[in-house]
């Protein structure tokens, strides 16, 4: 009878763990996937050269940088559809560093910044960022690493760590019609920022239009296109990482 018992809770166990793992299976593999146009637009830009690392980063380097920026991808979205946010902001001189993450999903790895930055030994002023909750998980890796970069730039993001006295600038982006980003956790978090941070509302913007995945489900209508508000955007990163 004690065998019996025994045998019947292992077999509840093992059923437990199975249904998690398939619903683990099921949730990382259900992701946003980049536009097929994302490539195509990104390698047209001329003076910059694109590569990917051993660790699957894509690496866009203009001529003659001015600053580096580590990026981390939005959650559940292939990294590769914020390549042309990438591609843009190297025009500007900006050299970016764009992180492939585990799962798509960048709080399985918020250190993966870890060593980017001497790789490119030439970059005096490093900056790192993310879009949603890569942006919340670069805000986390900021906090512990502050004195290797000059700031971070959240893009329909906010940090929950306290970044308010830690001498670094930080740029925040979000779209008027962005209906993803939780406003009154945004609103909240203000105070993790120092005083003097750059607020920038792109009007008639989305949350999913930081990059080239499509529409997000329960996303606002936005009432630019997705080539504005990346071009916006670049623009915004640049002139805040070339002060």
């Amino acid at each position: 009878m004690k065998r019996k018992k025994l045998l019947i809770s292992l077999i509840s166990v093992f059923a437990v763990v199975a249904v998690v793992v398939v619903a683990c299976g099921i949730y990382v593999s259900d992701y946003y996937r980049a536009e097929t146009e994302v490539f195509a637009n990104a390698s047209a830009h001329k003076n910059i050269t694109r590569n990917i690392n051993e660790d699957g980063n894509v690496v866009y380097e203009p001529d003659n940088p001015i600053a580096g920026l580590i990026f981390y991808p939005g959650g559940k979205v292939e990294y590769t559809a914020y390549e042309p946010l990438m591609a843009l902001c190297a025009e500007k001189r900006i050299l970016c560093v764009l992180v492939e993450m585990p799962f798509n999903l960048a709080v399985f790895d918020m250190n993966a910044a870890d060593g980017i930055q001497g790789k490119f030994p030439e970059i005096e002023k490093w900056y790192i960022g993310g879009h949603s909750l890569g942006g919340s998980m670069a805000a986390s890796y900021i906090s512990e690493n502050s004195d290797a970069f000059e700031g971070l730039v959240l893009l329909g993001s906010y940090s929950t760590e306290d970044l308010s006295d830690i001498g670094l600038k930080v740029l925040s982006v979000y779209g008027s019609e962005d209906k993803i980003l939780n406003r009154e956790k945004y609103d909240e978090n203000k105070t993790n920022l120092p005083d003097d941070f750059t607020e920038i509302v792109i009007e008639g913007g989305c949350h999913a239009y930081f990059g080239m995945y499509g529409n997000q489900e329960g996303d606002g209508t936005p009432t630019i296109t997705q080539s504005e508000q990346i071009e916006i955007t670049a623009e915004k990163i640049a002139g805040f990482a070339g002060d």
